[in-house]
């Protein structure tokens, strides 16, 4: 049974002040078909009747789109009435949206509780305040804190959504916004590194030479430094890394390095590659056969089990981990095993012997 599962509304944050550079407001604004309560409802029942059999244990409709609170009132509340009869009525569990730090205050606030809000999620991006003027972002950091308090005080439960590499960021500053983010203790949070999208102002800055991407891999380091940190301090983190259909679902192109499909599990097999690493050479300094004393034709046999969620990371995105296992552990015989009584990101190594290599063959 599918443990969790998101019936997604796309609710475009019409006339939006601000003009933060990595967004396409045209696009939002001029392009995207307005969302009508009823089409909240129709996109409900189309996913429910795909999510029945069997039902998830937590089932939730979600308000995508950045700024949900931006929108007048009315509105907001025309669209969490529908979802508040789905909750009401069994079908959903929870209501889930997402929103700026701005578009905070208690009236709205108290406008969501009313209508059974259980989740939201604040678009930080960064904390330092030159990375947010320089994105065009319209607030200061000192409004994340503040909306962050009263989202906590009010009972909801709390998220946060990072972005890694906007115009003047650095390896530092992404460390500090992860560590003001554990400051804060979110329940939630989310690591997006920036992706260039044509027709938006940071795409134009990449055309003047104004604004260099993050190469794929300082991109991962950056991702990763966050990602370890928000970890340890027990904040799930249900999100890194975009999806395709986040980007190019409405014919948007992208320039630059950073997007991956399996960006999270770059990020998480880079974690888990040290980490299989280290014990390998702890192991080895604890077993009582050294390689100096193999012959050509032997190896000592190693057995690196993972827990069956960190299968997939030890092994690394195509195999890159197997690879470099081997490369760097070559009088290793290596094979890879889950254990369902290791969780999360963890391991457990065995040497088992030495085994001559013709014996394989025969």
């Amino acid at each position: 049974m599918k443990k969790h599962a998101i019936i997604p509304v796309f609710i475009p944050h019409k006339g939006c002040p601000n003009d933060c550079v990595f967004c396409n407001q045209k696009k939002i604004t001029a392009h995207t078909r307005s969302v009508t309560p009823d089409d909240v409802r129709a996109i409900a029942d189309s996913w429910l009747t795909t999510l029945e059999n069997p039902r998830p244990e937590t089932l939730e409709i979600a308000f995508f789109g950045g700024s949900f609170t931006g929108i007048p009132m009315e509105e907001q509340s025309a669209y969490l009435a529908v979802a508040k009869e789905y909750k009401d009525a069994g079908k959903i569990d929870r209501i889930h949206l997402s929103t700026r730090p701005d578009y905070i205050d208690e009236e709205i606030l108290d406008n969501l509780k009313a209508y059974g809000v259980d989740v939201i999620e604040l678009g930080v991006q960064s904390f330092d305040p030159d990375v947010l003027r320089l994105s065009g972002r319209g607030h200061d950091a000192g409004c994340v804190y503040r909306s962050s308090r009263l989202i906590k005080d009010y009972g909801f439960t709390l998220g946060i959504q990072l972005m890694i590499g906007l115009p003047g960021d650095t390896m530092e500053k992404c460390i500090y916004s992860a560590e003001e983010t554990v400051k804060i203790s979110p329940d939630i949070a989310r690591l997006y590194p920036t992706v260039i999208i044509e027709d938006t102002e940071l795409f134009s800055m990449y055309e003047r030479g104004e604004y260099v991407p993050l190469g794929l891999d300082e991109a991962v380091s950056r991702t990763r430094a966050m990602y370890e940190i928000l970890s340890e301090a027990g904040i799930n983190i249900i999100r890194v890394g975009l999806k395709s259909s986040d980007i190019i679902a409405d014919g948007s192109s992208i320039s630059g390095k950073t997007f991956h499909p399996a960006f999270r599990q770059l990020v998480e097999g880079s974690i888990a590659r040290d980490k299989v690493k280290s014990l390998l050479e702890n192991a080895l300094k604890d077993a009582d056969f050294d390689p100096k004393d193999l012959s050509e034709n032997e190896k000592i046999m190693t057995d690196v089990y993972s827990s069956p969620s960190w299968f997939s990371n030890m092994i690394g995105n195509s195999g890159i981990n197997r690879k470099f296992f081997e490369e760097s552990f070559p009088d290793l015989l290596i094979k890879f095993r889950t254990d369902p009584l290791l969780e999360g990101n963890s391991y457990r190594i065995e040497i088992k012997g030495v085994k001559k290599l013709w014996q394989q063959n025969h």
